[in-house]
This record gives structure tokens, C-alpha cells and sequence, in this order.
């Protein structure tokens, strides 16, 4: 009876209905398209202006909050141990719960011990997932911990001692998803080993392995490394788990890990330096597959074995994405190159709306966030581009924070903007709402 429970709490999970459409209880929001059904949202705030609280925080990290109701979640490693020291942050890996109301901090919890810089991240990088009742979270050492929301630990486990050691060569960063009363996590590498990649399932309310099945690809050197978060495609009453990396994109089904169908051209030139790290994004029966900037696909789903030729349309042009992961609502689909270059393609056809177009100047690597008809961009130095969603190009408002480096993707629930940077996790809207 309890796994039963569990189950139909991690489907509810996916389902924004109710109340819950005001939750984000995952990287990428409740459809894991980075689209939230947040309302009122302010287009202008500064350090005075339109910020309900904010809450210091030990470190920083490229982890995005993940919210239901009134609790706020967020991994990161404990303060630096120096002053001076400014990454990775110190050794110990913590999940912390906040409150929604003031950001005052409930609990925090030890995940790890370890924490390490690699490139634009460290050992915290992976996002939460929580279906209200429990909150799942895997640090880049590969350790798997379920708690309670109270706090209190259910189960832990080690992949890289179960499985072998990660072979990524900027290390472990893939967000768990839930489905089905199952935690489903990738590992998808090859640059610094030569164990295959796979994909694993563990029973969320115990952890026991579910399902594992390898992931096999003929990338080469650096190519096989994949940074990104599995996302869920809904057809035709059934579902499928999405993944991207190895030069391709993969539908397995979610009860057996079994791979379904495989689309490749995300490496059509065989580079050895095509990692990926933008995440797939799933919009009604469109499948969209970043890589390494170019090509970008768009697939209609559908079929089985090879569906290299469900491709509907690709982008090889200007602003594409590398870090930061797209956003769409089904009519328009917008992306940001890490330069800061916006852009809005029609969803359906690529067909460019408006784009390139120039935002705040800085690196971006903060996925866009859409919502109360607005394109939210969050630069590295905390500088936030309001766009207008839709057919024209018009910037709403242009907004400076602390000047922190900024790596986590803004999020949004209710009538409030969340946006964290290096120190603080700020809580952005109206006053009184």
C-alpha cells in the first residue's frame, strides 16, 4: 500500500493541477520545460526595489531551487574555509530547506563530504526533485540520498560504488527525475573511461535498484560526455523517458530502461568535443535536442528503432544554445547562446520570429525562464533581461542584483520570482503579494 501511495504521489508530481501549478518541484519546472504558470510578475526590481526577502547562503552553485508549497529546496557546499577562497566553496555538500514566507532556513542536511571545481561547476550541481511528501537529491560524487521534508534521511546510496567510477571530464551534473514511484538517473560518459554509459532506476521509497540498462554509443573522445537532465515525452497515453548525449537523442521506456527509438545527428561532423550540456526539451509531440551549439533538432515523436528522419526542422544559425537549456510554450521556442544572444523561432516550423538579439552584456549559462508573458535571462553577473514573450522583440526591463557569479536558472511560483546567485537566494515580487 505505501508503494502504491508513492507512486501515485511521484505522478501527481507531473501533473501541475490544483494547487500544484503553483509548485516547481523539479529542474525545469513541473513539465521540465522551464514554463511556469506564475502570474503578476514584476518586469523591474533592484537590491531596493521589489524584493520580498532574501536569505544568505553558505556557497555558491549552479543548482536550481525547487519548490512545494510553502518549502523552498537547494543543495550547496559549506562556506569556504578562507576568505579569500572563492571556489568551489568548502568540502561539504549540504541540501538546505527554506522557508517560502521569509527564506528563514528549517533544516539542513549532509549529503557528502568532497566537494570539487570542475570548470562552471561543482560537486552540488544536480537539482532536487521532490512530490511533496519526500525530496531526492544526487550529488556530482554520484551519492543518492531520499529524505522526508522535515529533514529526516529515508535512504542513501553511492552509484560510483555500485556502478564504477564517472568518466565525465568536468564531472558529475544530471538532475534526477520521478515517474511512476521511480527516481531515474543518466550516466552518460566516456572521456576519462571506457565503462559504458547507462541509465539506471531506483525505487523511490527505498531505493533498491529497479531497472539498469547501458546506453551504448559510438561517440568519440569527449563526445560521449552528457551533462543534461532526462525529460518525459507523453503520447498516445504513453510515456517515455527522453536522454541526449553520445551524438544522439533516446526514448526508453520508463517500466524496463528498454531503449525505444534513437534519432542521431546531434555530431554530424564526428567531432571528439560535441559533450552536451543543454537538456532536451519536450513540448506536446515536438522533442527538442540541443548539443554542442549546432545543429539544434527538433523531432516529431513517434516510431521505433532508428527516427533519424522524424527531424521536422534544425537550427544551425547564430545564438544557439550551448549551456543554457531552451524554453517553449508549443508556438514559440526561445533560446539564449551563452553570449547573451536572444532568439524566438516558431516552434512548429524554426522559422525565426525575431533574433539575434542583444540582451544584458555577459556570459550566460542560467537556462531561460518563461512566464506571466515574459522571457526571464539571468546572466553570470546577476543581471536579469526582461523580454516580452511572443512575435516582438521588446525588452521589459533590465535588472541588477549583487554581481555575484551566477550559474542557477531563475524559477517562479505563485507571484514571486526566485533567483539565487553566489550569496543570496533572492525572493523577487510585488509587496504584500
Amino acid at each position: 500500500m505505501v508503494g502504491r501511495i508513492v507512486r501515485m504521489v511521484c505522478i501527481v508530481a507531473l501533473v501541475p493541477i490544483g494547487v500544484q501549478a503553483d509548485n516547481w518541484p523539479q529542474w525545469r519546472g513541473p513539465q521540465q520545460d522551464g514554463v511556469s504558470t506564475a502570474k503578476n510578475l514584476p518586469a523591474s526590481w533592484s537590491l531596493e526595489e521589489n524584493i520580498i526577502w532574501k536569505a544568505e547562503l553558505p556557497s555558491w552553485s549552479g543548482s536550481t531551487p525547487i519548490i512545494w508549497e510553502d518549502r523552498i529546496f537547494l543543495t550547496s557546499p559549506s562556506p569556504a574555509q578562507r576568505p579569500e577562497e572563492q571556489q568551489p566553496g568548502g568540502p561539504e555538500i549540504y541540501i538546505l530547506c527554506l522557508s517560502k514566507k521569509d527564506g528563514s532556513e528549517l533544516w539542513r542536511y549532509k549529503l557528502d563530504e568532497g566537494n570539487v571545481l570542475r570548470r562552471k561547476h561543482n560537486t552540488t550541481s544536480p537539482s532536487p526533485v521532490t512530490d511533496g511528501a519526500h525530496v531526492w537529491v544526487v550529488t556530482g560524487n554520484g551519492v543518492v540520498t531520499c529524505l522526508d521534508v522535515a529533514g529526516k534521511a529515508v535512504w542513501s546510496r553511492d552509484l560510483q560504488k555500485d556502478y564504477g567510477r564517472f568518466g565525465l571530464l568536468f564531472g558529475y551534473a544530471s538532475s534526477p527525475i520521478l515517474y511512476d514511484g521511480k527516481l531515474i538517473l543518466q550516466v552518460l560518459h566516456g572521456m576519462r573511461t571506457d565503462d559504458p554509459s547507462y541509465v539506471v532506476a531506483l525505487d523511490a521509497e527505498n531505493g533498491k535498484e529497479v531497472w539498469r540498462k547501458e546506453r551504448p554509443t559510438d561517440a568519440i573522445r569527449e563526445s560521449p560526455d552528457s551533462y543534461t537532465t532526462p525529460t518525459l515525452l507523453k503520447r498516445d497515453d504513453k510515456t517515455q523517458i527522453v536522454i541526449t548525449g553520445g551524438d544522439c537523442v533516446t526514448g526508453h521506456d520508463p517500466d524496463t530502461g528498454r531503449e525505444v527509438w534513437r534519432a542521431n545527428g546531434l555530431n554530424p561532423g564526428r567531432r571528439g568535443n560535441y559533450r552536451i550540456v543543454a537538456s532536451p526539451v519536450v513540448v506536446g509531440d515536438m522533442i527538442y535536442a540541443p548539443t554542442r551549439q549546432r545543429p539544434l533538432l527538433a523531432l516529431a515523436a513517434g516510431g521505433t528503432g532508428d527516427v533519424s528522419d522524424n527531424v521536422v526542422w534544425k537550427w544551425e544559425g547564430a545564438a544557439a544554445p550551448d549551456v543554457p537549456t531552451p524554453t517553449s510554450d508549443g508556438k514559440y521556442f526561445y533560446m539564449v547562446d551563452d553570449r547573451g544572444r536572444a532568439m524566438c523561432l516558431d516552434a512548429k516550423t524554426g522559422a525565426v520570429v525575431w533574433g539575434p538579439e542583444r540582451t544584458a552584456q555577459g556570459i550566460v549559462s542560467a537556462s531561460p525562464h518563461l512566464a506571466d508573458g515574459k522571457l526571464f535571462l539571468l546572466n553570470e553577473d546577476a543581471v536579469t533581461t526582461v523580454l516580452a514573450a511572443g512575435p516582438k522583440f521588446e525588452v521589459l526591463g533590465t535588472n541588477e542584483l549583487d554581481g555575484t557569479y551566477t550559474l542557477s536558472s531563475p524559477v517562479s511560483s505563485g507571484s514571486q520570482l526566485f533567483i539565487r546567485t553566489a550569496t543570496h537566494l533572492y525572493c523577487i515580487g510585488y509587496s504584500g503579494e
